[in-house]
């Protein structure tokens, strides 16, 4: 089995628009827009999973198929920061695809000058904490109410990871495409 990490192309459309329908939990990983076709899957990787300056998404591709994304979003070089985010579609959990790519990630944005990675869960994703902490990212604090789905508001554990920090041990930690 082949798993690695790189950039969303429109040719992920139908991985994407399948992940999409998996599991009702991903709908807040796509800003509750629905998906319901392949040009909608299209429109968001344009929009949403953008590999620019400020915003780079990588594709967990198992076996040629994305079935997730590890991001960094809000790269900023004055302060040498990123806000981190990963999802995965079911089929793909389970195997420490998210704690591998966070992990591939994180290196890729120290060695790119960054010093500072966040990163935030919703207090009731206890699978979510397991990854940042396996990641090698450390709890610092809750943020009442940040998130709102709907009607419902969130508390949300506040993470982060510096370069200064040690490396986390890891079973896996999945290669970057180039």
């Amino acid at each position: 089995m082949s798993v690695t990490l790189r950039p969303w192309d429109t040719g992920d459309a139908s991985a994407l628009n399948e992940a999409s329908r998996s599991a009702s939990d991903l709908a807040t990983q796509f800003g509750g827009i629905d998906l319901p076709s392949r040009a909608a899957a299209e429109a968001f990787i344009d929009r949403s999973l953008r590999f620019d300056e400020y915003v780079k998404n990588w594709a967990v591709v198992e076996d040629g198929i994305a079935v997730g994304n590890v991001g960094a979003a809000a790269i900023e070089f004055r302060h040498e920061t990123a806000w981190m985010s990963y999802w995965l579609a079911p089929a793909a959990r389970g195997k420490g695809y998210a704690a591998g790519a966070l992990i591939a990630v994180s290196e890729w944005a120290f060695a790119n000058g960054l010093y500072r990675l966040e990163l935030g869960h919703r207090v009731n994703n206890p699978a979510s904490c397991r990854v940042a902490t396996a990641a090698g990212f450390l709890a610092e604090g809750i943020e009442r109410e940040k998130l709102r789905y709907g009607e419902v508001r969130y508390d949300v554990e506040t993470h982060a990871r510096l370069v200064t920090d040690p490396a986390p041990a890891a079973r896996l930690v999945l290669p970057i495409a180039h």
